[in-house]
């Protein structure tokens, strides 16, 4: 089931209650409960920067990509499939299933929250749900957004820069760390310990 509204082009100019109104509003479908047998390829790839390819060609509808994101999880092997209740495919992502490409944020210190919005249309609040982590998954440190159940987005460079802007002229946080606080949660803008 895709949303029951559309996601919004952008969450420039919302207030964040109306931005949290629109992401409570949003529905996925159970595909954690949904348990089919594997039934091959999808011949689908999720490049990097967001472009869901099939059969090596860009998908061009932007409401059939969001609809086949709702139906996107990640196995305990760390692989992707697109799951229904009666069948499960295989799907490659080169890195992040989904592209954080937009930001807000209300508030200042210890009080302030950050909204993002993906390329998919997910909106989601940073914080402990949906923590920010800077990562090296073999091709140097980027920021990552977790969105749902294992599910990450790679945050755009674009946002990045205006997430770091809040960090540099924010409060400092433990032990004089640069980063983000988001809904009371602190994130360092720093590459995390593997």
């Amino acid at each position: 089931m895709p949303l029951t509204t559309p996601p919004p082009d952008a969450i420039a100019g919302l207030s964040l209650s109306e931005i949290a109104r629109l992401a409570a509003e949003g529905q996925l479908p159970p595909v954690e409960r949904w348990s089919p047998e594997h039934c091959g390829d999808s011949a689908m790839r999720i490049l990097a920067d967001g472009t869901w390819l099939h059969e090596g060609s860009p998908i061009g509808r932007p409401a059939m990509v969001r609809l086949f994101s709702t139906l996107l999880r990640r196995e305990a092997d760390g692989g992707h499939v697109l799951v229904t209740p009666v069948e499960k495919l295989s799907i490659t992502v080169d890195d992040a299933p989904f592209v954080a490409v937009e930001m807000e944020s209300e508030g200042t210190a210890e009080a302030s929250r950050i909204a993002l919005r993906t390329n998919v249309g997910d909106i989601v609040f940073l914080g402990p749900d949906h923590p920010l982590t800077i990562e090296d998954r073999g091709h140097g440190a980027h920021p990552y957004l977790r969105v749902r159940d294992g599910l990450d987005a790679l945050v755009a460079r674009p946002v990045y820069y205006a997430l770091a802007d809040l960090a540099i002229t924010g409060p400092a946080g433990p032990g004089g760390a640069i980063g983000l606080w988001s809904d009371g949660a602190f994130f360092p803008l720093e590459q995390s310990e593997s």
